[in-house]
């Protein structure tokens, strides 16, 4: 379970969040972590607020307008970040209820965890964690440091021209931040949210993923279950082993069940925030920037991008195991069963047909065919900005 897990944890901690308890460990509270915590939940709402503010003085005085559009994209990825941290720290008791249930279904001997092909599992988790973990982190410290860079490669190393102190996110500052010390702790704080955000969005996800590995782990393996069976022709028997699979089955529909209502709102928030992200992103790289600027946008349109496909890619993997339980059934060796085997069989099948969604709230059914729906939406937005800046 901590191997699963790892990269979420990691992440979560460096925000001060302790997403869920174990059933082994008590819960004490930490109140160095309630202070980290707290910490970046006040700097990310100032940064926002500058942000906000800087948006609405632009569209106010009609200057800066491609610079607003592109802090709007910023605006959406601290929503995104911020509502994930905030929902993950109300719903620790849902959490720990699932990681619970998750340890007691988990295959404790080597025998046990060779059935579940448990190295497969984990091994395409932690390879798909820390891929993304790695893609987000490159990300944020490109924006974060890029100003930085420019300083000590142009200016200290090349001195081939000054660069100007400028702040990784535009914000509305009522002052003049340059050349005195307010500009290096607003650049501290820039980053300080940046890195906030950005690690609250890959901690959720990462937690998801790993959640949502371990119960397609268990669906699969009820599949193969179900399927290598043999059954004796005894009623007595085989009965006992069909009431063995409807409760496993049962649990794991409620499982699914806990793990979209804890997951529900971050998941339609970050699907709809996304499509104005990539929408604002694409328009931006559309009028024409500098090639360097070119590359922090390429990177941060990749980065959305492959946020959202790594939900959709789960979710869809949810949906094919749960809907794998049929196919398994019908390929077991029932026609030498009693009658009555056959006729409880049939209604695990047809249960089975109904595949369990990840749900971003009772709105929306994520599978791969969400990702095309999204990229529809995104592309609309664009093409009425791109019409809208034209005229």
């Amino acid at each position: 379970m901590d191997s699963f897990l790892k990269y979420a944890n990691f992440f979560y901690k460096a925000v001060g969040i302790e997403p869920y308890t174990k059933s082994s460990h008590p819960n004490v509270g930490s109140i160095w972590i309630s202070l980290v915590f707290w910490a970046n939940i006040i700097n990310l709402s100032l940064v926002l607020l500058g942000e906000l503010v800087y948006v609405v003085v632009a569209f106010a005085t009609g200057e800066h307008i491609l610079e607003a559009i592109m802090v709007m994209s910023y605006i959406g990825f601290v929503l995104v970040g911020m509502s994930k941290m905030t929902f993950v720290w109300f719903e620790k008791p849902a959490l720990s209820r699932i990681v619970w249930e998750l340890e007691e279904l988990f295959p404790g001997d080597k025998a046990a965890q060779s059935a579940y092909r448990l190295d497969y599992y984990l091994r395409s988790c932690s390879r798909i964690s820390f891929t993304f973990s790695m893609l987000y982190s490159v990300l944020i410290w490109t924006y974060n440091l890029f100003n930085l860079v420019q300083y000590f490669i142009y200016e200290l190393w090349l001195q081939t021209r000054i660069v100007e102190e400028t702040l990784p996110y535009r914000v509305y500052i009522p002052w003049q931040s340059t050349e005195n010390w307010t500009y290096y702790l607003l650049l501290f704080c820039e980053n300080f949210a940046g890195y906030t955000s950005a690690a609250g969005q890959v901690s959720t996800d990462l937690l998801l993923c790993a959640l949502a590995t371990q119960i397609i782990m268990h669906f699969d393996y009820l599949s193969r279950r179900i399927e290598q069976q043999q059954l004796s022709g005894n009623w007595s028997k085989d009965s006992r082993f069909l009431a063995d699979i409807v409760r496993y089955h049962e649990r794991l529909l409620k499982l699914s069940e806990q793990l979209n209502k804890v997951f529900g709102v971050p998941l339609i928030l970050n699907l709809l925030i996304s499509s104005f992200v990539l929408c604002f992103v694409s328009f931006q790289m559309s009028v024409g920037v500098e090639p360097v600027l070119m590359i922090k946008h390429s990177m941060y349109l990749i980065s959305a991008l492959t946020q959202v496909y790594l939900i959709c890619y789960h979710g869809q993997l949810i949906a094919d195991a749960s809907s794998g339980i049929s196919l398994a059934a019908y390929k077991q060796n029932w026609s030498y069963a009693d009658a009555r085997y056959r006729r409880a069989l049939a209604f695990i099948i047809m249960r089975s047909q109904k595949p369990t969604y990840l749900k971003a709230t009772v709105f929306l059914q994520i599978s791969r065919g969400t990702m095309t729906d999204l990229l529809q939406l995104s592309y609309k937005f664009f093409a009425l900005l791109r019409t809208m800046y034209v005229k």
